[in-house]
């Protein structure tokens, strides 16, 4: 394949509707580790970003809890906001994007009922046993199209019912945390279809909750609110936010508030068709699969425990959720605690000179997921399964750009498997499209090209869907069109090596050894 993957030559024409001044549509986008908001200058052709304000997040430990400080993040906002009413001229609506499965329960006042819990909190733990021993692994699948994960909103709230069963008894809504930031933006009280997903409780044909599979489990549902579809105007800012943010006649807009529905809504896909082209949505997870019309609910996706999680348009995005940056985060943190090398330029230069395909890890091992010593943890799984130990840190930086690869390469033949298409390409979005390192692996051990591009595809995706509920665009078709149009500079593409085919084929081998 030598054609440029990228080129934009198969850009539909554009139905859009010019503007006569340049339109302002804010992002607000919030991970596990950062947040900011974004403004999108769309000039009826092209679309520009410019980064407002950007704060800090991460989980807040409390009574042997991990939880969200959702305060700060309300803080942050309305300031990225404020600084927004200053700079930015035209906002004509603001969407909220964040990462899924956590949630906030209200009382009918809109009052708080229990700080809310990050999915790394340790109450899940053994939760999808007690799930699958309630009721068929195969009957949660069909009501939900979920893989199966501790972290998914379902265990979270069988946990809750273990522990505190009258706070949900109580409980007058359950907000999911980006639903309830448009809350706190606008006062509505919707369930956006993208992050509701996430939950495993949402029906992946009727597309409305599971009430039943909850019923079985004795978990309330009264506090279910309504579903809606991305782009959904959910009313003007509040009287109180736009007075203090000077931001007069601004709409609220769902976006794909799940993060992962708003970067796959920013791949500058070209003319493949749905199941062509892969996605990995590259940051403290990496997502991939690939974007299908309806869920797929077969066996096979079943045993190989993929997910169905919503998308735009009425999508769904056929995926598998893998421990991603997180673990060279974690590296970076346990580096820096013995004052070591803490950019992540510098760490992945030390990684390229490291010996190639020498110690792998499973990054989805759950030894992992909640590692407070990322150093020790893989010394542990490589001393554990016979291989050498990575010692330097360009080893351990190595050993985990390589088990990503090599990840990624196993999720690509399950899709193929389980949708019957051959992907001929696979798309990096987001932070992690800028690890040149990781990109070559990828292409290297997938045996395809690899576009990275653009790192900001999440807050694309977002306020790119604002303006098309604004009338601005017609279709996903040009979304894609334009940030190919206008992200072409910033678009890589990565080869496979031919000459180290052998090696990755033989190092795949020993990845997926069970003693590994």
């Amino acid at each position: 394949m030598n054609q440029n993957l990228s080129s934009p030559s198969a850009s539909p024409r554009l139905s859009v509707n010019p503007s006569s001044a340049v339109q302002t549509y804010l992002g607000v986008d919030i991970g596990a580790e950062s947040g900011r908001v974004m403004a999108g200058l769309w000039d009826g052709r092209h679309i520009r970003l410019e980064e407002t304000h950007r704060f800090g997040n991460g989980p807040v430990p409390i009574g042997g809890t991990q939880r969200w400080d959702l305060l700060h993040l309300w803080k942050e906002i309305r300031a990225g906001l404020a600084r927004a009413g200053r700079d930015s001229a035209n906002v004509r609506s603001v969407g909220v994007d964040t990462w899924g499965v956590d949630y906030v329960l209200q009382d009918k006042h809109g009052e708080w009922m229990g700080l809310p819990f990050c999915y790394r909190d340790i109450r899940t733990q053994g939760s999808v046993e007690e799930l699958c021993n309630s009721i068929p692994r195969a009957e949660i699948f069909a009501q939900s199209g979920l893989q199966f994960m501790e972290i998914n909103t379902l265990c979270q709230l069988l946990a809750a019912k273990r522990q505190n069963p009258a706070l949900l008894e109580k409980a007058h809504r359950l907000l999911m945390i980006p639903d309830w930031i448009h809350w706190a933006l606008s006062g509505a009280t919707a369930a956006e279809f993208s992050n509701a997903t996430t939950t495993q409780f949402l029906h992946p044909k009727t597309r409305q909750w599971s009430r039943g599979l909850l019923e079985r489990l004795e978990i309330p549902t009264h506090f279910l609110p309504e579903i809606v579809m991305p782009g959904t105007d959910l009313g003007p800012l509040l009287s109180d936010v736009a007075a203090g943010t000077g931001l007069a006649d601004v709409r609220v807009v769902a976006p794909a508030t799940h993060d992962t529905g708003s970067a796959v809504a920013g791949v500058p896909a070209g003319a493949l068709g749905n199941g062509r082209w892969a996605y990995i949505s590259s940051g403290t997870w990496s997502l991939m699969g690939v974007e299908i019309s309806e869920a797929l609910l077969s066996p096979e996706a079943l045993a190989l425990n993929f997910t169905n999680e919503g998308g735009v348009d009425g999508t769904y995005r056929l995926l598998k959720n893998i421990v991603g940056m997180w673990l060279l985060q974690q590296l970076r943190a346990g580096f820096a605690a013995k004052n070591g090398t803490t950019d992540y330029g510098a760490l992945v230069q030390l990684a390229s000179h490291a010996a190639p395909l020498r110690s792998f890890i499973h990054p989805d091992s759950p030894e992992f997921l909640r590692s407070t010593d990322m150093i020790r943890s893989i010394q542990d799984f490589c001393k554990r399964t016979g291989q050498p130990v990575p010692e330097t840190e360009g080893e351990l930086v190595r050993c985990v750009l390589e088990s990503l690869a090599l990840r990624y390469r196993q999720v690509l033949q399950s899709l193929e498997t389980i949708t019957g298409n051959r992907i001929e390409v696979v798309h990096i979005v987001g932070g992690g499209s800028r690890n040149a390192l990781l990109n070559q692996f990828t292409a290297d051990a997938c045996q395809r090209p690899v576009i990275a591009g653009p790192v900001e595809a999440t807050a694309l995706g977002n306020v790119l869907f604002q303006a098309r509920a604004a009338g601005e665009l017609g279709s996903m078709a040009e979304i894609r069109a334009v940030i190919r149009d206008s992200f072409q500079s910033e678009m890589r593409e990565f080869h496979p090596n031919a000459e180290s085919l052998a090696d990755w084929e033989s190092a795949a081998a020993r990845w997926s050894d069970p003693a590994a």
